[in-house]
């Protein structure tokens, strides 16, 4: 099974010369090293091998018919809007997750960090933080623009601490997170308390 066998059309990642050839999410996997060289560049390894070190054997059996599977290759799901992929990834698993489609910023940002930096990189999973951020502040926006703001008091619990013992939990008791419960709604309510402010001071300078 190669690339070639999947039906990708697409010439996104497309390897040409004997790199093309190597199978991908197959039984048979791309060529790997004997087990003598592995063991001789990389200190400890293969120290499972022996079957009576192996916990998890005989569950582990590669023998082929075994699992049930009617195919060697799982039939690919249709790519109905563009997915992103790391560039590790000469193309998109066979079956992936469409429930949260990206929009707006934090989409091209997330475009961004999969299309340029490895998953080695830090750069990749910072900027894929940084679009959680803008999402988050996209839908508090999309959010306020419907007329569904968020309920600030009742989403982050604080109400819940006038009706559920928010006092008789904390005193008394050998809790390891009471010294920090004092910086808890600054923390919360803080970012909240700025965007207000900015807000107030933007509108205060354009009806001047």
């Amino acid at each position: 099974m190669t690339l070639d066998d999947t039906g990708d059309s697409g010439d996104a990642g497309a390897l040409d010369g004997p790199e093309a050839e190597v199978p991908a999410y197959t039984a048979n996997g791309p060529a790997r090293p004997s087990a003598d060289e592995l063991r001789a560049r990389i200190p400890g390894w293969g120290v499972d091998l022996d079957p009576a070190d192996r916990p998890s054997y005989p569950k582990l059996d590669p023998r082929p018919g075994l699992t049930g599977a009617h195919w060697s290759f799982p039939e690919r799901q249709v790519e109905v809007q563009p997915r992103e992929r790391s560039i590790e990834h000469r193309f998109l698993t066979p079956v992936f997750g469409t429930a949260q489609p990206m929009r707006g910023l934090s989409g091209r940002m997330r475009k961004l960090a999969y299309a340029r930096w490895s998953e080695a990189r830090n750069a990749h999973w910072l900027t894929l933080i940084a679009a959680d951020r803008v999402d988050v502040v996209e839908g508090a926006l999309l959010g306020l623009v419907r007329g569904r703001p968020d309920n600030v008091l009742a989403q982050t619990g604080v109400s819940s601490e006038l009706t559920h013992h928010g006092v008789s939990s904390r005193l008394g008791q050998t809790r390891a997170d009471w010294k920090h419960q004092l910086v808890d709604p600054v923390v919360v309510l803080g970012p909240w308390v700025l965007a207000g402010w900015g807000v107030v001071a933007a509108v205060r300078r354009v009806l001047r």
